[in-house]
């Protein structure tokens, strides 16, 4: 890597197919390249419109995808059966499980359907391999303890995706095995208690993403976030944890490779 050359990044959550993105996509990812950004994964929230993320997995090299049934979706969809995302998850760029999870902010009211939910896609990702994409807000005590009953059953990965829950939480997803994973969230000004989470936690846990085209860092905060701007989160990683910008883009970009074993298979299956 030179001055010119961007270290290498993986955004491991964003939304290509959002109205503020799709209508422009071949620039969306030309950017990101420019910025590093080789690799994303494309995060489906509504199984109906799976069919549209696997078609931009489908058109990009670098672009990857996940299927689920978001936790503020529950009370609208149908529920999401295990053998339905274990026949998603045969795509060779479908990568994950979710996003699934508990946001306790907005839909307190469906929280048993999102309970149940959510152990659909712990069983998913056990049977698939594939890890799980997990979404907590406003949720900690019961995200901790379903979590921890679900991998008593058996194994699997997780991300704990844009995480901004407290420091409880993360002690027990990283107990668990998880991945964190570092939004824009975490270059607010405001956010010392997530940038202390991302602090404590192990250098080989961390993942780093945009959640485009929402949460976009300083100094685009506010405005539409594009996964180029994993760039900007990065750079304050590395601040946070006290490392090169390069040392953390080559730390959480192996840790994507492990945790996403599909994709990085798939990935080095097409550069041979």
């Amino acid at each position: 890597m030179n001055a010119e050359t961007p270290p290498e990044l993986v955004d491991s959550h964003c939304h290509l197919d959002f109205p503020a993105l799709a209508g422009e996509l071949d620039a969306v990812v030309a950017r990101a390249e420019a910025a590093g950004v080789r690799r994303m994964v494309t995060i489906c929230t509504r199984l109906p419109s799976e069919p549209q993320v696997r078609a931009i997995a489908e058109a990009y090299p670098g672009v990857f995808y996940a299927a689920g049934v978001h936790p503020m979706s529950v009370a609208e969809e149908a529920p999401a059966s295990v053998e339905a995302l274990v026949a998603l998850a045969r795509h060779p760029k479908m990568v994950a499980i979710g996003e699934t999870g508990l946001d306790y902010h907005y839909t307190r009211e469906s929280a048993a359907a999102q309970q149940a939910s959510l152990r659909v896609h712990c069983e998913a990702a056990r049977r698939t391999g594939l890890p799980l994409v997990i979404h907590a807000r406003d949720a900690d005590e019961d995200m901790a303890r379903i979590l921890t009953e679900e991998r008593a059953k058996g194994a699997f990965g997780c991300v704990m995706h844009c995480f901004s829950s407290g420091a409880a939480l993360a002690e027990t997803a990283l107990s668990l095995g998880f991945h964190l994973s570092m939004s824009g969230v975490a270059t607010f000004r405001n956010a010392e208690a997530v940038r202390a989470v991302f602090a404590a936690a192990p250098l080989d846990r961390i993942l780093v993403e945009t959640d485009a085209p929402y949460l976009a860092p300083p100094p685009h905060r506010g405005k539409r976030c594009e996964p180029a701007y994993t760039a900007l989160t990065a750079k304050v990683g590395a601040e946070v944890k006290g490392v090169s910008l390069g040392e953390f883009a080559r730390a959480t970009t192996a840790n994507f490779d492990r945790l996403f074993a599909k994709a990085a298979a798939w990935t080095r299956a097409q550069a041979a």
